[in-house]
């Protein structure tokens, strides 16, 4: 859990009042996340508990934060499933918490599914082809933060951190990554805003049922087809005690797959730089893992994520020749449908 900043119940209190949100009853600290302050508040107005996350942005500033904000709103009236924010008497959905940017969004029901299922992992497809379909007439813009160029500025920053063979395979990998993004198949690749971060723990479940996507403080505009290799890097890994050597479970990958397919069928270009993109993916939370883990901030409460698992996905990546055979089938009978 990670509290930067130690909100007041008064503050809080203060806060919800601005945006008519009843009596401040309850506020606690958010398990999970290493970027923000999150806290669960519960109000009542009218005889009505309500139930909302604050969050207070300890990294991103005034000036980003509206494309995220707008975002989720833009998103919920298309009807896909996402946190809207809360505004005040002025219309504005951006807020102040001891002089740090600050938001407060609904909170979504159900819960995260941490061993997902092929069902599951459907469901998710599905939703993020419909998230970035709906998300292509977006008017505001902003590049994905965490992009290559955070890449080319941080693996130098952590590469003292790193063993001589961790050390190649970063300078390698990152090599690879500025070749194929600046190549003419990876400039003409599909774009817009993509969550960038949608792993299990950012999807809720009720009942089998999709009930939300949230924390889309990594979104930005990049390529869909990065968005889809983080999903299938994390939904769709083999996870358990006896095997984390970063293979895709070849059910649930074909399932994701194939569910995305159905609603946005990837072209052929995007199909061809899948095996790539799923290496983009690795590196990306293989690198900001080492961030976190050697370059720490103070938190009252805070768990660094183990840098390990990504590189072990990567490494496998690595291994593969060409498109993953798990992957493969799913793609092929999509083209041909």
């Amino acid at each position: 859990m990670a509290v930067y900043t130690e909100v007041a119940f008064a503050e809080a209190a203060a806060l919800l009042h601005a945006l008519d949100l009843g009596d401040l009853t309850d506020l606690q600290g958010i398990k999970g996340g290493i970027e923000n302050t999150n806290y669960f508040v519960t109000s009542e107005r009218d005889g009505v508990t309500l139930q909302h996350v604050l969050t207070v942005f300890e990294r991103l500033g005034f000036e980003q934060l509206p494309f995220y904000l707008h975002l989720m709103k833009h998103l919920a009236g298309k009807g896909i499933p996402v946190p809207d924010p809360a505004a005040n008497a002025n219309g504005d959905i951006l807020h102040t918490i001891q002089g740090k940017p600050a938001a407060v969004v609904d909170r979504l029901r159900g819960h995260s599914e941490l061993q997902p299922s092929v069902v599951h992992c459907e469901a998710v497809g599905e939703m993020l082809a419909r998230m970035h379909l709906a998300g292509r007439d977006f008017e505001l813009t902003q590049p994905n933060l965490r992009g290559l160029s955070w890449w080319n500025e941080t693996v130098p920053v952590v590469l003292p951190f790193l063993d001589p063979d961790q050390a190649s395979l970063i300078r390698s990998e990152l090599a690879y990554q500025n070749h194929v993004a600046a190549s003419p198949a990876c400039v003409a690749l599909p774009r817009g805003p993509i969550h960038a971060d949608l792993f299990r723990d950012n999807v809720m479940f009720e009942d089998g049922e999709l009930t939300g996507l949230f924390d889309f403080y990594f979104a930005g505009c990049d390529t869909f087809l990065f968005d889809l290799a983080v999903c299938l890097n994390d939904w769709c890994v083999r996870h358990s005690a006896d095997s984390d050597d970063g293979a895709h479970d070849p059910a649930r990958a074909q399932a994701l797959l194939a569910a995305y397919q159905s609603v946005r069928p990837l072209t052929a270009t995007e199909r061809q730089l899948l095996p790539a993109t799923l290496r983009a993916g690795a590196f990306r939370f293989w690198i900001s893992r080492l961030w976190d883990l050697h370059l720490p901030r103070e938190a009252a409460m805070l768990q660094a994520h183990d840098p390990s698992h990504f590189e072990r996905v990567l490494r496998t990546r690595l291994q593969q020749a060409g498109t993953p055979a798990v992957l493969t089938s799913s793609q092929e009978t999509c083209a041909a449908a």
